[in-house]
């Protein structure tokens, strides 16, 4: 990524082009043109086609894609979002499975990586689980987003990692839930239905306030940039957020559970 970036920054000097006007060219942000050309951002196919047009490279870019090794820990998709969640202004996400890697210890993401079939070795899941805790910077600091978590009750009550993990995951719950800007809702067992059932899902806003979503399943993922598509999740976040605990009833839930332990 890093060495198609510097390409694509040679290519654009060669051509005359400023971050600025290359990104108004295509109606994308400067900041994201300066991300590709640091390899922080991956370059999408579509656009290195249209950017080996623009800037007569003769398809170098497109070619240089195509030989790309592959990613073996993060897939291509979720680079991308990693990316745009680091630069998100809003995040609003629903989570039936296991707590929201930005509000995971460090134990409880050792425990879900643990569990994963095939097995992750012990450096691979040290990798993984140092990346997971670097994302919650975001978290903490001047610029920090405006987020939204639901989460199922079943995952909050699930001893993952053992007794002792859990209740730390709880109390660091508990903690997150005091952070400025930050809305923590359980969406309770006892509901008969509810607009999650089709699983779990995260939106972003960019700086641009473009709009996204992004999902998961067993066999990969997806960045979603359909307006019609990300306006039924944003849709189904609402319904979420309305059939869910309040913030002030979900810490008392917490500090019920706490209390059980």
């Amino acid at each position: 990524m890093k060495m198609v970036g510097a390409l694509l920054a040679t290519f654009r000097e060669a051509a005359g082009h400023t971050q600025r006007s290359l990104g108004e060219h295509f109606v994308v942000s400067e900041q994201q043109i300066a991300s590709i050309e640091q390899g922080r951002r991956p370059l999408k196919p579509d656009l290195a086609d249209q950017l080996d047009d623009l800037l007569d490279t003769k398809g170098a870019l497109t070619a240089a894609l195509a030989h790309m090794p592959e990613v073996d820990l993060v897939p291509l998709w979720a680079e991308e979002f990693l990316d745009r969640e680091r630069e998100a202004i809003a995040i609003s996400s629903y989570e039936n499975q296991v707590v929201p890697g930005l509000l995971q210890t460090e134990a409880y993401a050792w425990a879900v990586f643990r569990g994963r079939v095939p097995f992750y070795g012990e450096d691979t899941i040290a990798r993984l689980a140092a990346a997971r805790l670097e994302r919650q910077r975001i978290l903490h600091g001047d610029n920090t987003p405006i987020t939204c978590f639901v989460v199922w009750e079943p995952v909050v009550r699930a001893p993952i990692g053992g007794r002792e993990v859990w209740a730390e995951q709880l109390r660091h719950l508990r903690a997150c839930s005091e952070l400025p800007g930050l809305m923590l809702q359980v969406l309770p067992l006892d509901r008969t239905s509810h607009a999650g059932l089709n699983g779990p899902f995260v939106l972003l806003e960019t700086p641009e306030h473009q709009r996204l979503a992004y999902t998961e399943n067993q066999r990969g993922s997806q960045l979603i940039a359909d307006s019609d598509e990300v306006a039924i999740l944003t849709q189904k976040c609402a319904m979420l957020r309305s059939q869910a605990l309040t913030p002030e009833d979900t810490r008392d839930l917490l500090d019920r559970l706490l209390g059980e332990k």
